[in-house]
């Protein structure tokens, strides 16, 4: 049912409510609080804190005395009284106030304590009857023009309309094992909990259908994979390939190949396999060696980057290694003329390209396989599941390989690759030095750009990155451009400063960043798209302004921009803010390089928002449950697993509506696989 058919919703509300995401009746019973007011917990006048939010129970000890102030506002005032003691309340512009506050009548109010003229005063508190109150009150989402109140009301309105009994989506034995409340219940106490232990009960209630449904979604998506592959893999030529290598795998590599090799030797079904590992520890090297073996044995191989610049940097790099091999590589991306794609794509259909290296054009309707056996896809994180699965298509069935360098607490990467098997290479080559980090605030910039000069004087090149492109884009943080174009014309007049920015268009980001990689620019001022960057083994050097802005994952993928060469290098972070914690917090970049010590970190100051925010393409979003609580997640995976052993397809009457919460979850990446 549209909102509009609500009460008290016309047009104009009904798109207000739009903004917030809310379309539909249905939608606004889903849009839960974001937060809750305990109405509960009073306390007296005389125990109230300045800078505090607190309820109060009081009688109005005064009429409401009214004042016209700037604009043809209403400044209202009323003494508020208990019997310990005595509060003013100021209100604004509420020319309602008169009627609403009754002189004599006891209320309850809730609002942040302040101090005008040495007395205590609350400054626009919301008030309730005191035999009206509820004990906690809903707190919503809002947008400009509609309030918390408004959608608390909404919301009253549109639990009426729903039946007293409410079909179920959760199995009634699941619910029972689990002891989940039901749906009719739990829909309530979740926008008007009768108490804090119903509130409890209410949450658990939608954690676990949300993570049930997340888990069969999961499941959904491996079974997917488990159709017969037709590559045939009968032959590792890994010790051939070692042979190619100026270096020694390392324990952490070869456990990495050889996980991939069992996974595709003589079996019927394709390998899903996620190899994660740290900035610089060899996973390119890993993913060389799977596809090497899957040429060897007469199949193509898809290689697909996020940025052209890595997809150049990786094929320079396979061309130099197969060099004398018989393994023919190319390159396809959006510089090709058109004449190329046409050779590149002749020779990818007639099996003449064993190694196709590319970006997103490799998704193109006009790129088709001979005989596809591989995919391979870096920097998972860039690439949403659905054009992952765009690329697998093209094959009948092939192997697939997803490398990461975006460290994830073990937990959390069985969560969101939990169609994959997982690969982790926790050592690091040997001679790769760790980058020296330090902590300063704005005061030591000028000797942080004198030890950018002395770097320079070497034949380095250094990296500063700013949180935001211009400089209204933001209250006081420090901006690319202005800054690049500043230090330019006050510190490094003998140097060249570049700038890149995700503003800019694609083939001008690509000129910047090959600029910088030949030496042509000295320093770089960039935001956070250089994070998935290219090998500048010359840059020993980078600085992040307001590092405070950045999760520690975030900043530890900054920090391997450099110390990919053989010179020491170094990271600075910079940050004027003094707050405990994130003090505490930043230091924890100048003890460790340790990726996977850094996202645990992260993960407990910041919660998962870093790890699957935006950034993380692919995944459903959860409006209640904490998909870092490991407790919920192996519970619904256990019942997951019950249901599917049973009912893998999700025919059966009882579990049609969990079908299609599985559907809906999914529906923004092209998965949920159930009809």
């Amino acid at each position: 049912m549209p909102i509009e058919e609500l009460k008290g919703i016309g047009a104009k509300k009904g798109e207000l409510f739009r903004k917030l995401g809310v379309s539909s009746i249905g939608e606004l019973i889903c849009y839960y609080p974001r937060s809750y007011e305990d109405w509960s917990n009073t306390v007296n006048i005389s125990q109230v804190q300045e800078g505090e939010v607190c309820c109060i129970k009081a009688t109005v000890a005064s009429p409401v005395y009214e004042n016209r102030i700037s604009g043809g506002r209403i400044l209202s005032r009323v003494r508020l009284e208990d019997e310990s003691g005595i509060i003013n309340a100021t209100f604004f512009n509420n020319r309602y106030l008169r009627n609403m506050l009754l002189y004599g009548g006891e209320y309850l109010f809730m609002g942040k304590v302040t101090r005008s003229a040495g007395k205590a005063e609350m400054l626009s508190p919301e008030f309730i009857a005191s035999g009206k109150a509820k004990n906690i009150r809903p707190v919503y989402g809002c947008t400009s023009g509609i309030t918390s109140r408004q959608i608390e009301s909404a919301v009253t309105n549109a639990l009426k309309l729903l039946p007293d009994n409410i079909r179920e989506s959760i199995p009634e034995k699941i619910r029972i094992k689990y002891d989940i409340i039901t749906y009719s219940e739990a829909v309530r106490q979740i926008h008007f909990p009768d108490s804090s232990e119903k509130l409890i009960r209410a949450r658990k209630r939608f954690a676990f259908e949300e993570m049930l449904v997340f888990s069969m979604g999961l499941c959904s998506m491996k079974n997917g994979r488990q159709a017969e592959t037709a590559v045939e893999i009968r032959n590792d030529y890994t010790a051939e390939y070692e042979k190619l290598l100026p270096f020694s795998f390392t324990d952490g590599q070869r456990k990495a190949v050889n996980d991939c090799i069992k996974d595709m030797l003589n079996r019927k079904y394709p390998m899903s396999r996620l190899v994660q590992g740290d900035v610089g520890c060899g996973k390119t090297a890993v993913a060389g060696c799977v596809g090497y073996t899957v040429v060897k044995n007469g199949y193509q191989v898809a290689f697909m980057a996020p940025t052209e610049i890595l997809a150049e940097q990786h094929y320079n790099y396979f061309v130099r290694l197969f060099s004398g091999t018989g393994v023919n590589v190319e390159l396809l991306s959006g510089r090709c003329t058109a004449k190329q794609k046409r050779r590149i794509n002749d020779a990818v259909v007639t099996g003449a390209c064993d190694f196709l290296i590319g970006t997103h054009a490799l998704l193109s309707d006009t790129v088709e396989f001979h005989s596809l056996g591989l995919v391979i896809t870096d920097e998972q994180h860039r690439f949403g599941v659905s054009q992952r699965n765009t690329l697998v298509e093209k094959g009948a069935n092939p192997h697939l390989l997803i490398m990461s360098a975006t460290p994830i607490p073990r937990t959390l990467a069985l969560i969101v690759y939990g169609d994959l098997d997982i690969s982790v290479i926790d050592t690091m080559p040997k001679g790769r030095k760790p980058v020296e980090t330090f902590l300063i605030d704005g005061k030591k910039r000028k000797r942080m750009y004198n030890f950018m000069r002395d770097n320079i004087k070497k034949g380095n090149q250094c990296y500063i990155v700013c949180p935001a492109v211009e400089e209204n884009e933001m209250f006081n943080v420090a901006a690319a451009e202005q800054y690049a174009e500043k230090i330019q014309k006050e510190e490094f007049t003998d140097y060249k400063v570049g700038v890149l920015h995700g503003k800019m268009k694609s083939a001008v980001k690509e000129d910047v960043m090959s600029c910088f990689k030949n030496g042509e620019i000295q320093i770089l001022v960039a935001t956070t798209v250089i994070e998935v960057g290219v090998d500048v083994p010359n840059a020993t050097f980078i600085a992040v302004e307001n590092a405070e802005r950045f999760g520690l994952s975030q900043l530890h993928q900054l920090r391997g921009r450099v110390g990919r060469g053989s010179e020491k290098s170094y990271c600075v972070l910079i940050s004027d803010n003094k707050n405990e914690d994130t003090q505490e917090r930043l230091k924890t970049m100048c003890k460790t390089n340790n990726g996977f010590e850094i996202a645990d970190k992260d993960l407990k100051l910041r919660g998962p928002g870093d790890f699957f925010g935006s950034r993380q393409h692919g995944l459903p979003e959860m409006k209640i449950a904490d998909i870092t609580d490991m407790s919920y997640f192996e519970n619904a995976g256990k019942a997951a697993a019950e249901i599917m052993e049973y009912d893998p397809e999700l025919k059966l009457a009882e579990h049609k509506l969990l079908a299609r919460e599985v559907k809906r979850l999914f529906s923004k990446i092209g998965e949920g696989g159930f009809n």
